[in-house]
């Protein structure tokens, strides 16, 4: 890990400032026929940070993910990710990232072990290192234990843990999460924020993650960008958006504030459905 981040496992939080961002994006726009899902979006995720993106369904969080990820092209604008044009750089973006979906990507049929055994072949990771990246990957997401355990075995928190294991396999500049605690419990949620902290922590590795969970954006994310109808309203630290609104407000006054609406208002019933889906594959 360190011979790929060389001196910046090292650099002093003050020097962040002088590197390049781990994700930039100019005007970033991407239409669906009449409809703009993303409009003219400018972010700037220094690196070794949690990002968040929040907002309610429609916002247009997940099509940024996508696009940043190189799975959707942008209608105009441009992004880069750790350093590369997400459309002319497509291929070492890809090499640069991690990507965790809301979709179970584990397989239950196989161990833990195996799943990292596989992911690790798909990113090329030579034969000679993998035993030593999939021990690494299974310590640091508290996993050792159950290596050799079927996936299918694993409780909700733990599945995933082993996909955000298995997305670090390649040791990835920026990690992406699509609402990575959906579904869970409290307390595997809480252990899942303690490992992305771990991750940022010890690794600098950069975590960009989208979120319904008010409570989430404010425990874990460093910054946060609040989405509506396509477009950022606002983009600063938790405390300092709160601060803004009032004293005492919490993140979900800040929403109704920049945005006009509570993000916590029951959703719409396929928001419902797909968060009963998710909850019902990780337990």
């Amino acid at each position: 890990m360190a011979d790929q981040y060389g001196d910046e496992t090292e650099a002093h939080a003050g020097r962040q400032l002088d590197r390049p961002p781990a994700v930039a994006t100019q005007n970033l726009t991407r239409r669906f026929g009449s409809l703009t899902a993303v409009k003219s979006l400018s972010l700037r995720v220094p690196r070794g940070c949690i990002f968040g993106l929040l907002g309610p369904n429609g916002a247009g969080k997940t099509t940024t993910v996508k696009m940043l990820t190189t799975v959707l092209a942008p209608s105009a604008g441009t992004a880069q990710v750790a350093g590369f044009d997400i459309v002319r750089d497509a291929v070492r973006v890809r090499r640069s990232i991690g990507y965790v979906s809301q979709m179970i990507s584990a397989d239950g049929a196989l161990t833990g072990f195996e799943n990292l055994q596989l992911f690790a072949r798909l990113y090329g990771i030579e034969r000679r290192f993998r035993r030593a990246r999939i021990d690494e990957a299974l310590h640091h997401m508290a996993l050792s234990d159950a290596a050799n355990t079927l996936v299918r075995n694993y409780s909700g928190g733990m599945i995933r843990k082993l996909e955000i294991a298995q997305s670090m396999m390649h040791h990835p500049i920026v990690l992406f999460l699509d609402e990575p605690t959906v579904g869970l419990d409290p307390m595997a949620r809480h252990a899942v924020w303690e490992h992305l902290r771990g991750l940022r922590d010890e690794f600098r590795t950069t975590v960009l993650m989208t979120t319904h969970d008010m409570e989430e954006a404010d425990e874990l994310c460093d910054t946060i960008a609040i989405m509506h109808l396509g477009e950022a309203v606002a983009i600063g630290a938790p405390a300092t958006l709160k601060a803004q609104v009032s004293p005492a407000a919490d993140l979900n006054e800040v929403f109704v504030h920049f945005a006009g609406g509570s993000i916590e208002n029951g959703g719409r019933f396929t928001d419902i459905a797909r968060t009963r889906r998710t909850a019902q594959r990780l337990n």
